[in-house]
């Protein structure tokens, strides 16, 4: 690997051991992947993939300390994903003290470390970072050095940012010299396509299922969709955002995604068109039969099959303001036609905690309160890696959660109608 003069004296010490091996770290790490240097990171803001405190996480909040004992801190503040916890999402005695006395047990010493090291602010925890109200959206062409799935796969398709599917810790690895390695998604070649996906669908498909069938089927190659404008538009206005955000986590946590280019809509997309598709790329025709059958395949991991579920999760990633609003429309409308005041099946919708604090600025929050519906921070994920919460029946038409947990997936229309006593 080729370095600068400035690169170089950070390896060899000249800014003190703990920098020279964080610049170590990256090095070999590029090397793994042949990058033939090192760019600098362009973003105003960084992204963190760890933010559990996790009894058995020891090793990093021992490398957490040694930077702080060094007097290393993050060149950039960064945002980190969703907390853990929260004494508000349905939980019975058990559950809570297995979440709290032997899971999580250092999440407050970590988090006070995360702000010793550049936490933007006490509530910059979420998936979803780069939501207009959580204030770390990078712009096109920036560099990054993110490692959070769904949000590296948004941050390239949708906003047009530069990013690799790092791993946790070398996200802060990198935001602590202010480089990365250069290679596949940073690269001109590496963004170009090797898939043409071609949507042929009579309706428009839901979002977490047309992810998962793409992911699946690509895995970490990148996909270029025709035929999906016909369903959510040529603009990236709100509605087409919250999609691409459940479509995209869907690809990235089904397969290995990090970037895909939608005809007509995402940037590369607009700018270059076919130009971006490789030769001899391969194809994938998804219609509504291939659809159905990815969806028959999911399989069920409940103990019983037809449990009544306990708890049900929508967010994963965490909501948009818009989607929030949407959720609160529908399940006042299911209720009514199925003349009920209240849902059936406890229900958790999950979004950034800066976007809560906006949603119950609005009317909508007091509405969907009165359904019985709990907002909340939590990262569903981490409630689902409790040994007793994994043999709950729960559902959810996340399909990153599915995919990692014994969760169920249904789609939202499926979900609605179980929510507010409807037939499935």
């Amino acid at each position: 690997m080729i370095l600068t003069a400035k690169q170089q004296d950070i390896l060899d010490g000249k800014s003190g051991e703990t920098l020279a091996k964080v610049m170590k770290t990256l090095v070999m790490y590029g090397e793994a992947f042949e990058a033939e240097k090192l760019v600098p990171i362009t973003s105003k803001y960084n992204h963190l993939v760890t933010s559990f405190g996790l009894k058995v996480m020891s090793p990093v909040y021992d490398l957490m300390q040694k930077l702080l004992d060094a007097g290393v801190c993050s060149e950039q503040k960064f945002s980190v994903d969703p907390r853990p916890l929260d004494d508000n999402v349905p939980a019975n005695f058990l559950q809570n003290f297995v979440f709290k006395n032997f899971m999580y047990t250092k999440q407050d010493f970590y988090e006070n470390q995360l702000k010793e090291l550049g936490l933007m602010d006490e509530n910059a925890f979420t998936c979803t970072c780069y939501m207009d109200e959580v204030g770390n959206k990078p712009k096109k062409g920036d560099v990054l050095s993110w490692a959070e799935s769904s949000a590296v796969v948004y941050a390239n398709s949708v906003l047009g940012a530069r990013c690799n599917r790092n791993s946790g810790i070398i996200d802060i690895m990198g935001s602590i010299v202010g480089y990365v390695p250069y290679f596949g998604l940073l690269t001109d070649e590496g963004r170009k396509a090797t898939w043409v996906i071609k949507v042929q669908t009579t309706k428009k498909p839901e979002a977490q299922l047309l992810g998962s069938a793409i992911g699946m089927k690509v895995m970490e190659d990148v996909p270029y969709v025709v035929g999906l404008d016909r369903w959510i538009g040529q603009e990236l206005n709100d509605s087409a955002c919250a999609y691409l955000k459940d479509f995209g986590a869907a690809t990235a946590s089904n397969g290995a995604v990090g970037l895909y280019h939608i005809e007509n809509l995402t940037p590369e997309a607009k700018e270059s068109g076919k130009d971006l598709i490789k030769e001899g790329a391969k194809e994938y025709i998804i219609d509504d039969a291939e659809l159905q059958r990815v969806k028959d395949n999911y399989p069920v991991v409940w103990k019983n099959k037809d449990a009544k579920p306990k708890v049900c999760f929508v967010g994963c990633p965490h909501l948009s303001l818009e989607q929030l609003k949407t959720w609160t429309v529908n399940i006042e409308r299911e209720l009514k036609q199925n003349q009920k005041e209240k849902i059936v099946i406890p229900t958790v919708l999950t979004a950034a905690p800066k976007v809560l604090e906006q949603f119950k600025n609005t009317q909508y929050y007091a509405r969907l309160q009165k359904t019985g519906v709990i907002t909340s921070y939590i990262c569903p994920l981490m409630y689902m890696n409790n040994p007793l919460c994994k043999k709950m029946p729960v559902i959810t038409s996340s399909n990153k959660l599915r995919t990692y947990t014994s969760a169920r997936y249904y789609t939202d229309e499926e979900i609605l109608r179980a929510i507010t006593g409807g037939n499935k």
